[in-house]
């Protein structure tokens, strides 16, 4: 289904091709049966066949029995023109949802849209954080050493039966989102909470820093995972169900990470629905919350300390709007510019006005990497 829901524009588009009309929204079971066999006949290689009888079979069980003729029919016209059909598409700009185009156009400009929109047509590599020595985890997990401190696998199978997963020498974390933590530079010895921290990638990568970390989610069950990540790594810190927007606590840390819940537009190509979930509307949704956590996160750090703001996303009403509505209201809150020489990172990754941007169209030739956007702030002193 992964497949059906990665190329899915382009297979409706191939379906409208052999309808008069649009199907109702009574039809929603045949429909999902189209997308199905579509997607074995003309990415899986499937035969068609094999593909359109399992649409059929699975059509007849269930409430859309009474398409059965036109699916047929559709299955069968798609079997002997679709692959022409997709040959002529423009993929990444069929697969891509409208408001998400526009956006990002107004963003990044239409040529680094098309190479987003194209880097989401790719089955993303796995990507591994070791706690230490990646260059010997890269030899031992058959990988490459990418961004200097992540490895990339680029045939994993069950990551439960990997070296080192038992022995929690490692965990799964996508290249860029171990970025952000770098921006903290040196945090042995120091606190540093962790807003929002489960399932706990980035708590890992501090406390294996030797960061004495406060990991706080409000999701009692996403912190059990974060419980169990730590108890298999073995590694340390405190962990709070909580509220960041009103916890409070009895000492300042030193740094303070906001990884803010919002739409993972960044994170696409491992999750391919998200395009057909989201709308325009959910990018400001969750801008009253992010705002919330960034003022809490001020208001945790002691004077002259961090804090870093990330979140998984492409949309700058999600990153950037909200780092710079925070500068407007609060004079405490000042900018500490990424610097690609001093922060080792890739130049493309930093913008002009200093903010860590990753794009999915980053790192092509090594297979892509996820959109995050994060910002460095100082609490004035």
């Amino acid at each position: 289904m992964t497949t059906a829901l990665r190329r899915r524009g382009q297979i409706d588009a191939v379906i409208g091709t052999f309808l008069e009309r649009p199907l109702p929204p009574g039809a929603r079971h045949a429909w999902l049966m189209l997308l199905m066999g579509a997607a074995q006949i003309l990415f899986l290689r499937v035969p068609s066949y094999a593909a359109v009888s399992t649409s059929m079979e699975l059509l007849i069980r269930g409430p859309g029995r009474t398409w059965r003729g036109l699916v047929n029919a559709v299955l069968r016209g798609i079997a002997d023109r679709g692959a022409k059909i997709v040959m002529d598409q423009d993929a990444g700009r069929l697969n891509t949802p409208e408001w998400l185009w526009h956006s990002w156009s107004r963003t990044y400009g239409p040529d680094t849209t098309a190479r987003i929109a194209t880097a989401h047509l790719a089955e993303p590599m796995l990507d591994v954080c070791p706690k230490a020595d990646p260059e010997t985890w890269a030899a031992r997990l058959g990988g490459t050493v990418v961004l200097t401190e992540g490895v990339r696998l680029a045939a994993a199978g069950a990551v439960e039966a990997l070296a080192g997963f038992r022995e929690g020498a490692w965990w799964v974390q996508d290249a860029a989102a171990q970025l952000p933590v770098r921006l903290f530079g040196d945090v042995a010895g120091r606190s540093v909470a962790d807003l929002c921290a489960a399932p706990g990638g980035k708590t890992l990568q501090l406390a294996a820093r030797g960061a004495r970390v406060t990991a706080l989610d409000i999701s009692e069950a996403r912190m059990r995972r974060l419980s169990a990540n730590l108890v298999r790594t073995r590694l340390v810190a405190e962990t709070v169900v909580a509220d960041a927007t009103d916890w409070n606590s009895a000492q300042p840390f030193d740094a303070v990470l906001v990884d803010a819940p919002c739409t993972a537009t960044g994170t696409i190509r491992r999750r391919p629905d998200i395009p057909w979930q989201r709308t325009a509307g959910d990018v400001r949704a969750l801008n009253p919350l992010q705002d919330g956590l960034l003022d809490s996160a001020l208001r945790l750090v002691r004077p002259g300390g961090l804090v870093v703001y990330t979140v998984c996303s492409l949309e700058p009403e999600e990153g950037r709007n909200r780092v710079q509505a925070l500068l407007d209201r609060d004079p405490a809150a000042e900018l500490v510019a990424v610097d690609a020489n001093a922060d080792t990172l890739p130049a493309p990754f930093v913008t002009e006005d200093g903010y860590l941007r990753t794009l999915p169209c980053h790192l092509a030739d090594a297979g892509g990497a996820d959109g995050f956007f994060a910002a460095r702030l100082r609490r004035r002193g």
